[in-house]
């Protein structure tokens, strides 16, 4: 069973969330505000922090100058490592059997342009709000480059944000885990903004980062490769457009995982779905797999754990109920919504198409059963689509581990950890921009 802390602060959780839906319930209704907010006023978050920071350095990008849309970018320090070489090379000649030459014995080469050190730049750079030191990448030598992991927190639509301290805390260790970029995005929140904002915003950041790295493959050509100081500006049909150094300099986005916690894995299994549709158009973009942690997902035929474990902890289901209404548009609430429901049938490409996803259950969450289904689903269609389930767990163990401090929540990242490094692994492949 759950400790009794975690039994305490579900009380309290829940109290605190009833009353902030039925206020928005009875608030009297609004036109859209299409700009829309990613943080509550009483949201507890973490400051950027440009600067290497127990391994980990943050920064905040406002990406859409039409929408409150924006992404924290989390660099772990294993970026700032040499890149790595070629782990095997075979030299055969007529008559022998080969010779192998290790990682190892080339590491005492270096050819006039591999620098043999790389030195973090911690810089003085002026921005829109001032001065600020931060890590800038230097202006010589390939960089290493790191698969990225694009991140959409939970909190039932209406509430949680990508730089709140939970979350903050989530993706830091998920980086240092995955030794990957993760780009954690603050999408737009319910009711301001109902479906399908929230799903769009996932899908434009999914561009934002193609878009990105196209620009820095651009500004390569142009020998635009020096970041100090100034962004490098590049106009392109869309008009001007910024480099993000980190990502120039650091990100690898072929081998891209999406990564959602309740709701926010909803609409990364929309992303997915979009992604498989526009195929080369995201190009250099490529998103290999895709993690759910305790799907949102919900239907009109209630399943075993929706009857048995209807008022379980943080997010019972009476309170789920309340948040759907708030993000689904009026006249449109129904358990069967596609973005409610995965299995509706129509919703495209076919389920062999989907990437391999791995699905996180909490033992003690209403929601696990229509999880598990999802994913017996993909199986039967042959994609590589395991359950993890925790004893003990409740809904949003491991992304609330700050506040619950759950002892499954950092083996549940290992266990990510492990089974995404199998789809993002560089398999002895470098990209440099």
């Amino acid at each position: 069973m759950p400790t009794v802390a975690v039994k305490l602060y579900s009380v309290f959780f829940k109290f605190l969330l009833k009353n902030r839906l039925q206020n928005q319930i009875h608030a009297p209704s609004e036109e859209s505000n299409q700009f829309g907010v990613t943080t509550r006023p009483d949201e507890s978050v973490a400051a950027a922090n440009p600067s290497f920071s127990d391994g980990i350095a943050t920064k905040d990008i406002h990406i859409d100058p039409v929408t409150s849309l924006s992404v924290r970018i989390f660099l772990p320090d294993s970026a700032l490592s040499p890149e790595p070489k070629s782990k095997t090379i075979y030299k055969s000649e007529p008559g022998s059997a080969g010779n192998l030459e290790t990682a190892s014995s080339r590491a005492v080469r270096r050819n006039s342009y591999e620098p043999s050190v790389f030195t973090p730049r911690e810089e003085t750079r002026r921005s829109s709000a001032g001065e600020y030191r931060g890590y800038l990448p230097a202006a010589d030598g390939r960089r290493k480059k790191l698969p990225v992991v694009l991140q959409f927190h939970g909190g039932g639509w209406v509430s949680g944000s990508n730089d709140s301290v939970a979350n903050d805390m989530f993706c830091r260790r998920i980086a240092k885990l995955c030794d990957a970029v993760v780009v954690a995005v603050g999408y737009r929140l319910a009711p301001e903004n109902r479906f399908p904002a929230a799903f769009e915003d996932g899908v434009k950041v999914l561009n934002w980062l193609a878009k990105q790295a196209n620009l820095a493959e651009c500004s390569k050509s142009l020998g635009g490769r020096k970041f100090e100081g100034h962004h490098k500006h590049i106009v392109d049909s869309f008009g001007a457009s910024v480099v993000e150094p980190w990502l120039a300099a650091h990100a690898n986005p072929s081998r891209c995982v999406l990564l959602g916690a309740s709701c926010g894995a909803n609409i990364a299994d929309y992303v997915a779905r979009k992604a498989v549709e526009a195929g080369s158009l995201l190009d250099p973009v490529k998103v290999v797999a895709q993690v759910l942690m305790y799907p949102f997902f919900i239907g009109s035929v209630p399943t075993h754990s929706e009857i048995k474990l209807a008022n379980s902890y943080f997010y019972d289901k009476a309170m789920c109920m309340l948040a759907w209404k708030l993000f689904l548009p009026e006249g449109e609430f129904s358990l069967d919504h596609p973005a409610a429901n995965p299995l509706v049938p129509g919703q495209g490409p076919p389920l062999k198409q989907r990437p391999p996803t791995l699905t996180v259950v909490a033992e003690h969450d209403w929601m696990r059963d229509r999880a598990i289904a999802y994913s017996e689903e993909l199986r039967k269609v042959n994609v590589d689509a395991p359950v993890y389930e925790y004893k003990d767990a409740v809904h949003e163990f491991a992304t609330l581990d700050i506040l619950i401090k759950s002892p499954q929540a950092q083996v549940c990242a290992e266990d990510i950890a492990i089974w995404v490094k199998k789809y993002i692994s560089l398999r002895g492949h470098e990209f440099s921009y």
